[in-house]
């Protein structure tokens, strides 16, 4: 049987959607635990009514006297616009023809192209689960002979296409392939093209994946970004939207037991998982290991093993910032979404597409979607602790 491009777009379709979605959904185990939801989306924006506090009309009396007056409970909505998710595979007319009489040689290079976008689209997905919403990756520190040093390289790989924000948010550069990516004492990348100096990006600009920048989906940074407004809600006056951010840089038991006290006192709910960098992640065990604890581990949704600290899974992600401990309450975090995983297809059905004036075939993978914490002052982090 020959290979056809009505039978590359059912293959696609068929067999390769499921599959993708399927490995896409597991991209982490905190987003394998969280909710996914297609209510509360009005147009191309969520639209969640969110309570705080608690409901006034409660009260003691006399056994003859007046009730309690009633006070309704107070709410806020918060309100944020979907984010489109996109990734695309490129197929020549070339390697169709030449692979046309051989259906196995066309499935190699079909399921080539497949794992290339499913490990791209699986990494910069779980990348931003951990972002602020505006993509920035890394913060430009220098620039010497074409290397530039970044803040840091977390988020960034050979191959990506990136561009260069200015402080102020325009674009400086557009669409730069990164050629390597070192991430030792300095954190540095070069790329493709012509030598960049910081006469073109100067020291402070940034970089973020290629046009992404204020698009990417509200992650977790974006709950613990206390100088911006979450969800279109002033935080200086709804101070319920604040989560807890301390200072911990001698990671201890009495430290991680204290922020869990803290946040079952102000929210009456305790985390059910903490998620950590790797460095902490050994910090805490060496810190468990000098008291002489046994540390548990425990399967969770997704067929991810964790460590334990009380009961809680304990989660190390490539994603989480150095030095960072994430105590969450996951049932507080909900992924909404227009549709799961699909293919734009056009008017005649057909997902794989001709490029215009090239001869070239490419087919667009699309997930519609927000993040969004509905109780933000119930999370709660350590910044800055000394890692092992």
């Amino acid at each position: 049987m020959s290979v056809t491009l009505s039978s590359v777009d059912n293959a696609l379709k068929t067999y390769y959607l499921d599959a993708m979605s399927s490995q896409l959904n597991n991209a982490s185990p905190f987003y394998a635990k969280i909710k996914h939801s297609t209510e509360n989306i009005y147009g191309k924006e969520v639209k969640k009514m969110v309570s705080y506090g608690v409901n006034g009309g409660i009260g003691a009396g006399s056994e003859d006297g007046d009730l309690p007056k009633s006070s309704h409970n107070d709410y806020n909505v918060f309100t944020s616009t979907l984010k489109n998710l996109y990734g695309t595979i490129e197929i020549s007319d070339k390697a169709i023809r030449a692979s046309a009489s051989n259906q196995g040689a066309f499935v190699n290079l079909l399921n080539a192209e497949m794992d290339g976008l499913l490990a791209s689209s699986k990494y910069n997905f779980q990348r931003m689960l951990f972002g602020d919403g505006t993509g920035k990756i890394g913060k430009v520190t220098a620039i010497s002979n074409g290397v530039i040093s970044l803040s840091s390289v977390i988020g960034l790989k050979e191959g990506m296409l990136v561009d260069f924000i200015s402080s102020s948010g325009s674009v400086l550069i557009g669409g730069r392939r990164v050629l390597t990516v070192t991430n030792t004492s300095t954190c540095c990348i070069t790329v493709d093209g012509i030598e960049i100096t910081t006469d073109e990006v100067p020291v402070n600009s940034f970089v973020t994946l290629q046009g992404s920048y204020k698009k990417e989906l509200s992650g977790l940074e974006a709950v613990f970004a206390l100088e911006s407004p979450i969800y279109g809600v002033d935080r200086s006056t709804h101070l319920y939207t604040d989560p807890i951010t301390t200072l911990c840089s001698s990671l201890t038991e009495s430290a991680i037991q204290k922020m869990i006290d803290e946040l079952d006192e102000r929210s009456g709910s305790q985390p059910d998982m903490i998620i950590c960098s790797y460095g902490v992640r050994r910090k805490l065990l060496d810190v468990l290991s000098f008291s002489s604890r046994f540390t548990d581990t425990m399967q969770l949704d997704g067929g991810f093993t964790a460590i334990t600290y009380n009961g809680i899974p304990v989660i190390a992600d490539k994603f989480c910032p150095k030095g960072t401990m994430y105590f969450l309450h996951t049932d507080d975090f909900t992924m909404y979404e227009l549709c799961d995983w699909e293919w734009i297809a056009g008017d005649d059905g057909q997902i794989l597409k001709q490029v215009a004036g090239k001869p070239v075939y490419t087919a667009t993978l699309v997930k519609y979607a927000e993040l969004l914490c509905s109780r933000p002052y119930a999370q709660g982090k350590f910044i800055s602790i000394t890692e092992a």
